[in-house]
């Protein structure tokens, strides 16, 4: 994300050994076909050169509010240092004027070129200006003999060679003023009529939009592939929409549910793109949207027979030449850290080349949970092995997990020695475009570790070694390696923030606030180790039990609700309440969205505290929509359910632009995503975006240049334009790709007809073949007459929480690894195909049996007095696991009183007497020991407690 459109073609070559053409000057001002200005950021008011690139030679910044070009003497033609400006249109007989302030260090003469940037050429008009040591305006007029459209191949640069000496040369106030076609061509065609452009889902409802300041209900009516009218109703008038400044009417054909493909809706003249009645589209999109992940890998050749035959190419970054490679990449220079990282692979962030952890981790979790959440609560067997085209798709392990790993590994790496993580890695300066990544000549520095990055890798690196235990045990032991030591690292280091000013070749991704990242980490961790002090680290938080769920939403600079995500879904042994108001945080934002979504012309849940829409809002728009879909999975309720499918609609075309924002789906779907490869509008042979892609969406802050000229004072909604160069509002990104994909397959799953009704309560279990380690527990049968019952959770009740101590099947379970002599309450609870569980069955309490090997054993010896004794006690664990705590506990048999205790903290409550573990004692190892003492006031016979527990557990007395 955050990539800048630079140089896109072959400077050096420009304008070779053409002639100069003559124009006539003119003064500024001159009366034109039209005062259309063709030149982007030519008063660099914004303190950034983009768009305007150097050429070989020659380094170019903004400072002073003019672009100075330091130029390297020695070239023998003009033409052999440049700077200039792509996609500068120009019409066949329209006039021009371009006009312009300059000087120079040394006195110098240039040259002013419009032209084309590509072979053969071709010359427009040339000026030749002598500059001095003082600023002065140059201007002159011509008519343009040429044609080129808008983000095509017409060129505006500088020539600057041809000195002897090093110079610099300054530029300001750069005009070219004139032609008859608006800014960006004719614009798109925006329809009055508002549709999902991709399809309905048969059973939900289905809304559109008419845009009309006709205070009375309108007629609508829908017709089917054929033209022939199927149903008829009227408009509901709402009135002006503040996000979109439309006069709008709601459509609601809702009562119509064939299925089918080519409906339309009309009114009056007015007629919709088309779209079908049907759950196909939406099960397409789940996997089309993952395929995108496999287009951004870097490190490997994208295949013909995986990608297709547009989108093949060669690796990219593997120190083939051009490449300089990531295969060993040093630190910044100005770092000095002392070695270099093999960082090959992982996924290019955006449409740069850079790879970035904080937004590659968000993006990694999301696929990961996407699958944990299916296999949890969903159908994980729709993202199995086999259903994605990639290298790895016959291995036997889920694609979406072949896919997450390939970033997963990539986070690894960029693990620095002492634990922490280096934010980033991506080239020394912004590439141009269009670029394969194997044509990428820059070199490749790795940016300082952060402590976001650290945190983001440790939570990855702790929820992949959780899915991957069973899978690959090896590779998970890795990562749960490597977060752990991420953790630590991030705890030692809490402040270490990124740089904001680190935005030179790559996006800074610079955050202030870590809090979050720290939830979602010690989430992770707790998660997949129960280990205390990671849980410590979660119940301690501020954000604990979905303080950070706000209907703002969540990204890559604002993690906390991907650990309540997490502690809602995986099972944990947090207090029940505790995860309860975890869900109860979804649910109260989920009907916030509701209810702002009741209020838009074109709903879409999504908001900023100023109200306007930000950079990447359609990737906060599809996480809200994972918010509506988890309200969903917490509550059965169908509100949150066709609030999903209401936010679809809204993404696939039903916006006041009339563009579905993913490539490939519907009528109008955007083609000109900001991506180095995806750059047909700049290279027709290269491809659009494949289907499938989601854009980063309207913008309010008109972020670059293409935007700021073509949209200004646009209400929120309508601030995008479908623009390879407007990369503030139209650039893709792996974030919020994930964040589609995550929605996509939830919706994919949720298609077919809901089943609410919960199975049938299953019978209360009965305990047979109990031994001091295990257990068989079989109960009566549920049913479901809708769904049919898919397993059975075995919970064990533990104080406030309870555990799901297996999921099977069948309605028997055979439960191992139980401590011998304690009491287990246990029951069961059905869940049906959809989803939906049954109440729980009735609870039965089993005592597993001492089985002949007791669990500690206490030796206690005593030396007595007239009015008191000492006692050492001294205690094995024979348990047959170590101890990392323990809690000594027995009853006086007469009026003994504690005065005194060493080795423990000794504490005496009636004639309960416990002694607990010190830190430096606290460990002891299976068949270790460990001796404590204490004095108490005591007459004889100085009578012995008569039996001992340890954590709980009876002891044998040695």
């Amino acid at each position: 994300m955050r990539s800048l459109f630079r140089r896109r073609f072959r400077h050096a070559s420009a304008f070779l050994g053409v002639a100069t053409v003559a124009v006539a000057l003119v003064t500024p001002g001159t009366a034109q076909a039209a005062d259309y200005e063709r030149i982007s950021n030519g008063t660099f008011s914004a303190g950034t050169a983009d768009p305007w690139w150097a050429s070989a030679g020659v380094s170019h910044r903004v400072a002073g509010g003019e672009l100075c070009a330091a130029v390297t003497g020695g070239t023998a033609n003009p033409w052999d240092a440049l700077i200039g400006e792509n996609g500068v249109p120009f019409e066949t007989g329209q006039q021009y004027t371009m006009s312009f302030d300059a000087y120079a260090t040394a006195p110098q003469l240039i040259a002013a070129n419009a032209g084309e940037g590509v072979s053969p050429y071709r010359t427009i008009a040339r000026h030749e200006v002598q500059l001095t040591t003082t600023r002065q305006k140059f201007s002159f007029t011509f008519t343009s003999g040429l044609d080129f459209p808008d983000a095509g191949n017409g060129q505006i640069v500088f020539q600057l060679g041809g000195n002897a000496a090093d110079n610099t040369v300054c530029v300001d106030n750069i005009s070219l003023v004139g032609g008859v076609i608006p800014p960006g061509g004719p614009p798109a065609p925006t329809k009055k009529v508002q549709v999902d452009q991709v399809a309905y889902l048969p059973g939900l409802p289905k809304h559109a939009t008419l845009v009309s300041a006709a205070t009375d209900a309108q007629t609508w009516v829908l017709k089917n592939s054929a033209g022939t009218s199927v149903a008829t109703g009227r408009t509901t008038p709402k009135g002006a929409d503040t996000l979109s400044g439309d006069p709008v009417h709601l459509i609601d054909f809702s009562s119509y549910d064939t299925a089918g493909t080519g409906y339309t809706l009309s009114v009056g003249s007015e007629t919709s793109f088309p779209f079908d009645i049907s759950a196909d589209p939406i099960k397409k999109l789940r996997y089309d949207s993952l395929a995108f992940f496999y287009h951004q890998r870097s490190g490997i050749e994208i295949g013909a027979q995986y990608a297709g035959a547009a989108y093949a190419r060669p690796a990219g970054h593997l120190n083939v030449a051009p490449n300089q490679g990531d295969n060993n990449v040093p630190c910044r220079s100005d770092l000095s850290c002392g070695y270099t990282l093999d960082v090959r692979g992982g996924w290019y962030d955006a449409g740069d080349h850079g790879k970035y952890v904080v937004n590659g981790g968000i993006s990694a979790w999301q696929l990961l949970n996407t699958y944990e959440r299916a296999k949890l609560i969903g159908d994980a067997a729709a993202l199995g092995d086999g259903k994605l085209s990639i290298p790895e798709k016959a291995n036997g392990v889920p694609d979406i997990l072949d896919e997450a790993r390939w970033e997963v590994d990539f986070l690894l790496k960029m693990q620095a020695p002492d634990g922490m993580v280096h934010h980033k890695i991506h080239d020394v300066n912004w590439t141009g475009l269009p670029l394969l990544p194997s044509q990428d000549s820059q070199a490749r520095r790795l940016s300082p570790t952060s402590t976001a990055a650290t945190l983001n890798t440790a939570a990855v690196a702790a929820q992949a070694a959780r899915i991957w235990k069973t899978i690959d045990p090896e590779f998970s032991g890795k990562a749960l390696a490597a977060a752990k030591k991420a953790y630590a690292a991030a705890k030692a280091n809490p402040a270490k923030l990124a740089d904001p000013n680190d935005g030179t070749g790559g996006g800074s991704y610079s955050d202030t606030t870590l809090t979050d990242e720290f939830y979602w980490a010690a989430a992770e961790m707790f998660a997949t180790t129960a280990e205390a002090s990671y849980r410590a680290d979660v119940t301690g938080s501020p954000l604990y039990k979905g303080q950070s769920v706000t209907d703002r939403g969540y990204d890559w600079g604002s993690t906390g609700t991907l650990g309540d995500i997490t502690l809602a879904l995986v099972p944990n042994g947090l207090p029940s309440a505790d995860v309860a108001a975890i869900k109860t945080a979804f649910v109260a934002a989920a009907d916030k969205h509701l209810t702002q979504l009741s209020s838009l012309g074109y709903p879409a849940p999504y908001r900023e505290p100023d109200g306007t829409y930000v950079w990447g809002s359609n990737g906060l728009v599809a996480n809200n929509a994972s918010v509506l879909a988890l309200a969903y999975d917490f509550t059965g309720a169908a509100k949150y359910r066709e609030g999903v499918f209401e936010t679809m609609h809204y993404l696939l075309g039903r916006n006041p632009v009339s563009y579905s924002y993913v490539s490939g789906y519907g009528g109008q779907p955007v083609r000109n995503v900001h991506h180095r490869t995806w750059a047909n509008q700049l290279d027709p042979a290269l491809p659009t975006a494949p289907p499938g892609v989601l854009s980063g969406g309207p913008n309010s802050g008109l972020q670059d240049p293409v935007a700021d000229r073509r949209l200004q004072g646009c209400k929120p909604q309508k601030c995008f334009v479908d623009d390879i160069g407007a990369y503030s509002v139209n650039e893709v990104a792996v974030n919020w790709n994930a964040a589609l994909a995550w929605i996509a397959s939830w919706a994919a799953e949720k298609s077919s007809p809901v089943d609410s009704t919960p199975p049938t309560t299953p019978g209360t279990p009965v305990a047979s073949q109990v031994t001091g380690t295990g257990l068989t527990l079989t109960w009566t049968a549920s049913s479901d007459q809708e769904s049919g019952v898919k397993n059975y959770d075995v919970l064990s009740f533990e104080g406030d929480s309870t555990r799901v101590v297996t999921t099977v099947t069948g309605t028997s379970a055979t439960l191992t690894g139980l401590r011998p002599n304690t009491a287990y309450r246990l029951a069961v609870q059905a869940r049906n195909g959809a989803g939906v569980k049954s109440g729980y069955s009735g609870a039965v309490t089993v005592t597993t049996k001492p089985d002949g090997q007791s669990y500690c054993k206490v030796t206690y010896q005593a030396t007595g007095w007239s009015t008191g004794v000492s006692a050492y006690v001294t205690i094995a664990n024979t348990s047959g696991a170590d101890w990392t705590s323990w809690q000594l506990g027995f009853t006086w048999p007469g009026n003994q009183k504690l005065t005194q205790g060493w080795s423990a903290t000794w504490s005496q409550t009636g004639a309960a007497v416990t002694a607990t573990s010190l830190p430096w004692n606290s460990r002891v190892p299976s068949g270790g020991s460990v001796q404590a003492g204490f004095n108490a006031s005591s007459t004889p016979p100085h009578q012995e407690p008569a039996a001992f527990t340890v954590n709980g557990q009876t002891c044998s007395k040695g």
